[in-house]
């Protein structure tokens, strides 16, 4: 079971941390500073040894603007690397940066899969893997963290 919570660290957050076995949580953030600060809080709260909930990792979305016809050319509209800043500040691993496309908007406003594009598709598999070696890694399974 995933869960989306919403940023920050309310009731919500330290509810589910305190009642609900928890394999662990991954932060997801934008490159700015402002999401940053939120997210900072967040690793925080989940690190402190009252809550205990290991952080698999960072996310870092709308990483960059890649034009549909130009899908080599990245522009940095948020900003550039603050997950990765982010993962570094927390020594978490950075499990992937999700561009912002049009197909993202398309697919959803379709209702079908985002993974359409291949720049999407790419950066989604390569995330899955990542989080996917981390939970490994966190259960002991050395042949995926590897």
């Amino acid at each position: 079971l995933i869960l989306d919570l919403p940023p920050g660290t309310g009731d919500i957050h330290l509810t589910i941390a305190k009642q609900v076995p928890v394999s662990g949580a991954v932060i997801v953030t934008t490159p700015q500073t402002v999401a940053l600060a939120d997210c900072k809080k967040a690793v925080n709260m989940f690190l402190n040894p009252n809550i205990k909930v290991p952080v698999f990792g960072i996310v870092e979305n709308m990483s960059y603007f890649s034009p549909e016809d130009n899908p080599d050319k990245k522009y940095y509209l948020f900003g550039k690397d603050g997950g990765k800043a982010l993962a570094d500040q927390f020594k978490l691993p950075l499990l992937g940066q999700i561009p912002l496309v049009e197909s993202i908007r398309v697919s959803g406003d379709n209702g079908e899969a985002i993974a359409k594009s291949d720049v999407v598709r790419k950066a989604y598999d390569l995330l899955a893997g990542e989080l996917a070696r981390q939970v490994a890694i966190k259960n002991g399974i050395a042949s995926l963290s590897n």
